[in-house]
């Protein structure tokens, strides 16, 4: 709060002689403006035909930021648009950014934080007279650990007069940040050359090559860099580019070209590169240079797999979060991976619930027509690929809003676990008949209607998508761990794939002739059916209540239960509700209503639980630390990292069926190998970037680390056995012994 109020006080002295309507704050946040923007002029009279500086002054609270024109991975550009009648303005002068990012190291953006001015040129008409008018339409994002938009209009006027005068405070701030605009080619007291190691640039592969500046003659020799000196402009065709100083004036270039169809011309390096140091001082130059032509590239490069990045840090290294790695997959085999581990999740235990749920209902609908059951598949299908299509967009809306994600991540916030478990117990209580869906009380006994039979079916199909996440399954993890680090498209394509392949049983249902035949036909057994049904969504309601005491500990575990508790009276009073006439039946409904939100309100209020909780299949395991990992590597010992999520179905399947039986942990013994976890119940930025690191989205990810080759961790499929875990743990420890 106090930020705001400096900003303002600081604000209203700086700006004093400015009119008001020059002048405006953006950005509310508790109450409190994070940007402030004013119109600045550098002459406080202009003669007709003379040139003069506008330009728009941005101060942010502190931690806060605007975007260059390039924001980078995420943010959006500011904008200026100019409204000056009798004046010209020329392009917007861009002082260099500085470079923002996340803790991971994921994303990573251009912008400006404290104070910048970004300006014209601009030119009174000849036969102007009387004053300017000028006008600033601002535009902009201001991001702290949140992002929020401004939008200010700013106006004033500037006298015309026989000569120009210059506003001495305007014209050194003008300066100051002039002082920092990359100076054309032209301008430039360095000239920059770029040799590429290739004459041709491949589509989706990789390139290399050098970057050389020289000083023009007569003037002093090129400066080294520090910080973060070149940020590139947006460049079509390229996906990524990035320079190394091998010595001053000479930078390594390393970049990735765009896979798909090549563009027509040949891609150039654009951006801006800051020689000097902030002790002797910067100046900056603008890079547009040709590259080579880019050609698609041959099938076998599209399929060879690079290195593998390193896991961890050698001891004493500095420590830089990992990029991710290159994925050896083309989009092809992503989507048949998506596919197929979406196909396999049916066999999950998160998905059993809802199959069975679906078995019992095209077993009720089996003596219908055919076309009545397909109806029946499509919405089914339809809802899966629609909250797939949804869980998608929400992917990427946190991702550019900065924040890194994962498979299964909302089960890592208590309010969704909550919502989850309400849900389930809302459907098991209509199982058990407590209340009825589609129909009133007095109409129970006849025939539910086909479109709320198929509204059903696609509310199935969202619930089986809700259920499926916690889960992983074999290609799924490479599948969607590709599909993160990629583009939208790519991400959305992935999640269709997996929707179609979770649907496939229902589809082959459908579309084998006589497949549907084969179900037992209906009779008195399905209502029993359908009752223990409802015991095994309440199942799957016990394993959520868990989930929350990892989330939010015994107190969270309590508010939830009692949240479910009025859940289940609201929905008895909605059953009472149904089989009553008139006033009554809107009574119930509304006392049922309020009680939901009454409760709601109270109860659904999460604290984290305390960290270091460990389950009690890797009491023996110890927390992952990267300082840790390092000191047992340096000891010579063979490291096992399970990475893993209370929510994780998958994770404690392994953990209680293979990581906690004695022959595997005998061997962890025999071979001294040190046991990390790597808890992602909650949020952990180095945890996602670890599995970012090695192309997973999710957990399960299990990585086996030999202290001979630390920079080659293997790992290791996300269903585990004995003896594969034996076996992986044998290998690390035979390479130490190799090594000595």
């Amino acid at each position: 709060m106090w930020a705001g109020v400096l900003l303002w006080a600081g604000s209203a002295v700086a700006w004093a002689e400015l009119p008001a309507s020059a002048v405006r704050s953006g950005a509310p946040d508790e109450g409190e403006p994070r940007v402030e923007a004013a119109l600045l002029v550098d002459a406080t009279q202009v003669k007709p035909g003379d040139a003069f500086r506008v330009g728009v002054r941005f101060r942010m609270d502190p931690d806060w930021h605007i975007y260059w024109k390039n924001p980078g991975d995420s943010g959006l550009s500011t904008e200026v648009s100019w409204d000056t009648p009798g004046t010209t303005v020329g392009e917007l002068r861009w002082p260099f950014p500085a470079t923002f990012r996340t803790p991971d190291n994921f994303i990573v953006t251009h912008g400006y934080h404290h104070e910048v001015i970004l300006f014209a040129e601009a030119r009174a008409s000849a036969q102007a007279e009387g004053a300017l008018t000028l006008s600033a339409a601002v535009d902009a994002l201001v991001c702290a650990e949140r992002c929020i938009p401004a939008e200010m209009v700013l106006t004033r006027s500037v006298p015309v007069g026989p000569e120009t005068l210059r506003d001495v405070e305007a014209t050194a701030a003008f300066d100051a940040f002039q002082a920092q605009v990359p100076l054309g080619e032209e301008a430039a007291v360095h000239t920059a050359s770029l040799t590429l190691d290739a004459p041709t640039l491949q589509a989706g592969q990789p390139f290399t090559g050098t970057l050389t500046v020289a000083a023009r003659e007569g003037q002093p020799p090129v400066p080294g860099v520090e910080g973060d000196f070149f940020v590139s402009d947006r460049l079509p065709g390229i996906a990524k580019v990035a320079l190394t100083q091998q010595a001053p004036g000479r930078y390594r270039l390393e970049g990735k070209a765009e896979p798909g169809e090549p563009p027509a011309e040949a891609p150039r390096l654009k951006g801006v590169l800051r020689l000097g140091t902030a002790q002797a001082g910067f100046q900056s130059l603008e890079v547009n240079l040709a590259m080579a032509p880019m050609v698609p590239a041959p099938p076998e490069a599209v399929a060879a797999a690079p290195a593998p990045a390193p896991a961890f840090p050698k001891p004493g290294a500095a420590s830089v979060a990992a990029a991710p790695a290159e994925s050896p997959l083309s989009l092809g085999v992503a989507l048949l991976f998506a596919f197929l581990g979406g196909a396999i999740l049916n066999l999950m235990p998160c998905v059993f619930p809802v199959l069975a749920l679906k078995a019992y209902g095209f077993t009720r609908l089996v003596q219908e027509d055919r076309r009545h059951v397909g109806m029946h598949a499509l919405a089914y299908t339809g809802g899966i690929v629609g909250s797939m299509g949804v869980l998608a967009a929400v992917v990427l809306a946190v991702r550019a809003g900065g924040a890194s994600v994962g498979w299964g991540f909302q089960f890592q916030e208590p309010l969704f676990v909550a919502g989850v478990s309400a849900v389930l117990v809302a459907f098991a209580l209509n199982l058990f008949g407590v209340y009825h869906l589609g129909a009133d009380g007095t109409a129970i006994a006849g025939k539910v209607d086909a479109t709320s039979g198929l509204a059903r079916s696609a509310g199935e199909g969202m619930l089986a998508v809700v259920l499926a996440t916690p889960c992983s399954a074999p290609l799924l993890g490479t599948a969607v761990g590709f599909a993160f680090a990629a583009g939208p498209l790519t991400v959305v394509a992935t999640f269709v794939a997996l929707g179609l392949g979770l649907a496939l049983p229902f589809c082959v249902l459908v579309m084998v002739p006589g497949l549907a035949k084969r179900l037992p036909k209906p009779g008195a057994w399905m209502e029993v059916g359908k009752q223990l049904l409802g015991f095994a969504l309440l199942g799957t309601t016990v394993w959520l209540l868990w989930v929350m005491g990892g989330l939010a500990g015994v107190d969270g575990m309590a508010r939830l239960l009692a949240f479910l508790v009025a859940v289940a009276l609201g929905a008895w009073l909605y059953g009472r509700s149904q089989a009553t006439e008139g006033t009554w039946k809107w009574v119930g409904r509304g006392v049922a209503l309020a009680l939901l939100l009454g409760m709601g309100g109270f109860a659904l209020r999460f604290e984290e639980a305390a960290a270091g909780r460990q389950a009690s299949t890797t009491a023996h395991a110890q927390p992952w630390e990267e300082a840790a990992v390092a000191s047992a590597l340096q000891a010579g010992q063979p490291v096992f990292i399970d990475f893993t999520a209370d929510w994780c179905l998958t994770c404690k399947f392994n953990e209680r069926t293979v990581l906690a039986r004695e022959d595997v942990r005998a061997a962890f013994a025999r071979h001294q190998v040190a046991f990390f976890v790597a808890d992602w119940t909650r949020r952990d930025a180095r945890i996602s970037a670890q599995l970012a690191a090695h192309g997973r989205a999710g957990v399960p990810m299990y990585l086996v680390i030999s202290p001979s080759a630390p920079a080659q961790p293997e790992v290791l499929p996300e269903l585990l056995t004995q003896d594969l875990v034996i076996q992986a743990v044998e290998r690390a420890a035979g390479h130490r012994r190799d090594a000595t």
